[in-house]
């Protein structure tokens, strides 16, 4: 299956980078003379204590899982998302982002619950779950939604170290913001909110897939 693969590939050593120093070829959206503040992302994700439910838009699985990678590993990069002074912009998927992946990598005709996709996302190990993590993350800059809209065709080095390619595409009344990851059969992921955690170091859009950092055949 998909998920076996996944499990295999991306488990073969964890690609950790330092990740305040990662090259952003956006500019960072913090205006001359004006400090953002440093509340983290990962303050932001916990605010939510309902866990698991029935609203796909918000981020249960996500944050289940930073918080198991973290529990394993507490010196995991993926701590960066508690620091708040360190600038950063993730990627955040919705739950109905992983709960698709679970659908595509195990070939299910439904889509699994929260619960579910979180057990089965658990159950690629915990360096893959890591791996994945870190390549919803660009560190070193804090990329706004205006940021992002000016940035079609740039490439974002992520805290895995492959990069994610901006892709905005102009409609009537407004453009959108998807991302090119590794993987080229699947749709890719669009931006579907922007800006979560304004005015901090750290901000985070939500995206309607997880983005992937192998090519799944």
């Amino acid at each position: 299956m998909k998920i076996t693969r996944l499990a295999a590939r991306l488990a073969v050593g964890a690609m950790a980078t330092v990740l305040a120093t990662a090259a952003v070829a956006v500019p960072a959206a913090q205006a001359k003379g004006k400090e953002l503040g440093t509340r983290s992302l990962a303050a932001v994700l916990t605010k939510d204590t309902g866990g698991f439910d029935h609203n796909s838009r918000d981020f249960d699985v996500l944050t289940a899982a930073v918080l198991a990678v973290l529990e394993a590993k507490p010196n995991s990069p993926v701590k960066v998302l508690a620091d708040g002074s360190v600038a950063l912009t993730a990627f955040v998927p919705t739950d109905a982002a992983f709960r698709e992946l679970v659908r595509d990598l195990t070939g299910a005709h439904r889509l699994p619950g929260e619960k579910a996709a979180f057990t089965a996302v658990a159950g690629l190990g915990i360096d893959t779950v890591e791996n994945v993590l870190l390549y919803h993350v660009v560190p070193g800059a804090t990329i706004d939604r205006r940021a992002a809209l000016k940035a079609d065709g740039a490439k974002l080095t992520t805290a895995l170290g492959p990069t994610v390619e901006v892709d905005v595409r102009s409609f009537w009344f407004h453009k959108q913001v998807r991302l090119i990851d590794v993987d080229t059969d699947d749709r890719n992921p669009r931006v579907v909110a922007y800006d979560i955690n304004k005015g901090n170091r750290q901000i985070a859009h939500a995206v309607d897939r997880v983005l992937r950092p192998i090519d799944l055949p």
